[in-house]
This record gives C-alpha cells, sequence and structure tokens, in this order.
C-alpha cells in the first residue's frame, strides 16, 4: 500500500503515504471486532487507504496543481468491497520501483537497506538496529535522514536501467537478504521462525527475477539461498515449538520440491564470471540440502566455501558460523580459537549465539563451570522463547551434580 500510494502521490510525499496507510490499518483495529472481519481484508484495506488519501489530497493545498491527475488515478469507478482496488500487477510493480527508490545513491549506502526495510518491509526499529547489530536511536536518524534526501532530490518512481540499475541492485538484494534472515531467525516474539516474513522476501525477490532488471546471476543466487534453506523450516523446531540444532533435524520433513526450486535457481546463477557472497552461501546451503543425514555432510567443502567468503570480507556472523565448521573437521579447541580469531569480535559482544557456541565448545571440552558461564550470558542477551529453553536446557546439563 505504501509503495502504491508512494507511486500516485510522488516519493516526496513517502511520509504521507505511511501516515495514510498507518490510518487505515487503526480503522481496521477498530472496526473489525464488531463488523466481522471482511471477505477480502486487504482489499478492504487498500480501499479505507486510497479513500483517506483522496481525503487528503482535496484537503492539502500541496496538491493543488496536480490534484486532477491523482483523482483520476485512484478515485475509479466503485468495486464491491471485496474485490481489490488496485491491480495486482500494478501493485507488484510498485513495490519493484519502491526497492530502487529507497536504494537510490543519493541515500547515504547505511540507510538504504535500513529504509527498505522500514517503508517496504514494515520492520520495526529495533528489528532492522538489530539485523545491523546497532542501536535504536542509530536507526531512527538513518532512516530520518534518508526520507529527508529522497525530498530534497525529487528522486522519481522507477525501475533504473544501465550502470544505473546495476549499481542499485546490490542494495535491493541486501534489503531482502536482511528481510529473510529476520523471518529466518527471528529477533523478537515467542516463535524462532516467522514463516511468512521468509515466504513475503522470497515473493519479492520472485517478482525481481522474472523482471529484466533483476534477472541476473547473483539474484538467482539469493533466490537458492533462500528457498534452500526455507525447505528445512518444518524441521527446524519440535512440537513445542523449541529449536532443534541441524543434527536433530528430521530430514524427511524437509521440503524437497523447494529444494529442487532451489537448485534450479543455484543453476541459473552460474551464468558469467561473477561469484557473490550469495552464490557461497547458496553452495553451503545446497551442501547441506544433498547430504541424506548430518554424519554424511561435506564439512571440508563447506569450510572451502566459508574460506572464500572470508576472503571477500564477509561480517562477523559469517565467521562465527566458519568456526562451527571448524569444530566439526578438527574438534572444539579449534572451534574456540577460531572465535578468538574472529576479525572484529567486538561487534559480537551482545549476540547470544557468540556465547552459545563458546558454551557448546567449553562443554564437548568437559571444561562445565566455563559452558555454564557462557550459556547464562547468552540467557541473558536472547528474548527468544524457544533459544531460552534451548540454552536452559544445556545450562542445566553443565550445572548437573557429578556422580561420586
Amino acid at each position: 500500500m505504501v509503495a502504491t500510494l508512494t507511486g500516485i502521490f510522488g516519493v516526496e510525499h513517502l511520509t504521507l503515504a505511511e501516515d495514510v496507510v498507518q490510518d487505515a490499518l487503526a480503522r481496521a483495529l477498530q472496526t473489525w471486532p464488531f463488523y466481522g472481519v471482511p471477505q477480502n481484508p486487504s482489499a478492504w484495506i487498500m480501499r479505507a487507504s486510497r479513500n483517506l488519501a483522496l481525503d487528503v489530497v482535496r484537503r492539502q493545498k500541496v496538491f493543488r496543481d496536480k490534484e486532477a491527475e491523482i483523482v483520476r488515478l485512484m478515485d475509479r469507478p466503485e468495486a464491491p468491497p471485496d474485490e481489490t482496488v488496485f491491480r495486482d500487477r500494478e501493485i507488484a510493480d510498485d513495490r519493484l520501483r519502491m526497492m530502487f527508490v529507497c536504494c537510490h545513491p543519493v541515500v547515504p549506502a547505511e540507510a538504504q537497506v535500513a529504509l527498505a526495510l522500514n517503508t517496504l518491509c514494515g520492520f520495526s526499529v529495533t528489528e532492522i538496529g538489530r539485523a545491523f547489530l546497532t542501536t535504536d536511536a542509530a536507526i531512527a536518524k538513518r532512516l530520518t535522514r534518508a526520507k529527508q534526501k529522497i525530498r530534497e532530490e525529487k528522486v522519481p518512481f522507477e525501475i533504473p536501467a544501465g550502470d544505473e540499475l546495476s549499481r542499485r541492485l546490490h542494495a535491493v538484494l541486501t534489503t531482502l537478504y536482511l528481510l529473510f534472515n529476520e523471518g529466518y531467525k527471528a529477533s523478537t516474539g515467542e516463535s524462532l521462525v516467522r514463516e511468512e516474513v521468509c515466504q513475503e522476501a522470497i515473493r519479492l525477490l520472485n517478482l525481481l527475477v522474472a523482471h529484466p532488471a533483476g534477472n541476473r546471476p547473483e539474484a538467482h543466487a539469493l533466490l537458492a539461498l533462500m528457498l534452500l534453506n526455507a525447505a528445512r523450516f518444518a524441521a527446524r523446531v519440535d512440537d513445542e515449538g523449541n529449536l532443534l540444532r541441524l543434527q536433530e533435524q528430521d530430514r524427511a520433513k524437509w521440503d524437497r520440491a523447494m529444494i529442487a526450486r532451489g537448485m534450479y535457481h543455484f543453476a541459473q546463477s552460474a551464468a558469467g564470471d561473477l561469484l557473490t557472497e550469495y552464490h557461497l552461501q547458496a553452495g553451503i546451503a545446497a551442501c547441506h540440502c544433498a547430504a541424506p543425514d548430518y554424519e554424511s555432510t561435506d564439512w571440508p567443502q563447506i569450510l572451502a566455501l566459508y574460506d572464500r567468503l572470508t576472503d571477500m570480507g564477509a561480517s562477523p556472523v559469517i565467521a562465527l558460523n566458519r568456526a562451527i565448521v571448524i569444530a566439526n573437521i578438527h574438534g572444539p579447541q579449534a572451534g574456540l580459537d577460531a572465535l578468538d580469531a574472529i576479525e572484529g569480535l567486538e561487534k559480537l559482544e551482545s549476540y547470544y549465539l557468540l556465547y552459545a557456541v563458546r558454551g557448546e565448545f567449553e562443554q564437548q571440552l568437559n571444561h562445565l563451570p566455563a559452558a555454564a558461564t557462557h550459556f547464562r550470558k547468552a540467557l541473558d542477551l536472547t528474548a527468544l522463547k524457544s533459544e531460552k529453553t534451548f540454552l536452559e536446557k544445556r545450562l542445566r546439563v553443565c550445572e548437573r551434580p557429578v556422580a561420586p
């Protein structure tokens, strides 16, 4: 809705579009409990949003010069309330345009992804801050400055072409990558997996690769990565929603059709000579999906892929995952050594998984007091119920009295 209304109002009125949509959602919360949920909820909200927008257009002087054109675009012949106001193709195109607006070069690089996650994907400031390992205040400043820059520079609402497209595509893919990651391992809430968020990232990326602007090897590589990871959803938690490690998962529950789609896009990503982090991460996911069981996993091949990622200057989180692979090959002490060698380790000081992994390695070495200390630290740093349950179990094992 924000993307569609921004296309109609003009990008300079992005904040107004967001306000109108928020008002429409508020009306739904107020009226649906009394009158019931409409047959087509999204159409109801879009229609309410459109009507509120028209009221604003007719009321505000800022739209005086283009009022007739805006009203023509929005004030279409009345349709039954359960029919959509805008066609699916229009909405899809508007969302693609909005992705590229958020990633325009006039917006500072560190703010592009944050703006897209907030505007297009509905992420809160807190969720974005956790994705970037930074504070809420820093993210709020980035968003304010980004929107101001878009207004000042009068950024066009369009999908770019040529070199301009290539420059912006990287930020668009980064946005979708972070969106998927937030769903794959939620930072807040009751559930470890927010499957609807992952499916939204996959839908947006499918739109992108189906368009000439996004039909690029790196986009196919990212889509492969998403599909191969999403195929494991049904096996990642037990019946009570508790976290299951890879070695504990029932691989019969993995979605083979989705794995096949992922492998198709992985093959598509091989066109040309470009090698990106998405190619390497998709290769790691493909290794896991190809293994019939945990013991058969090709850990040396996975380590080689992580080594290539490290050479590309991958994030500390990638280096943390690499340490886990090293421990699988060379043992827990080698894993601890790899953790200590992570460049930028201080960025992970507030990341619960660093301490959970340290605790796991120390426990494998039978250093139970040290392991317990790390598990307690990890518990303090996570708010997710399933992660707390998992860590509490690990902690109880470390604190269990030793038989005489």
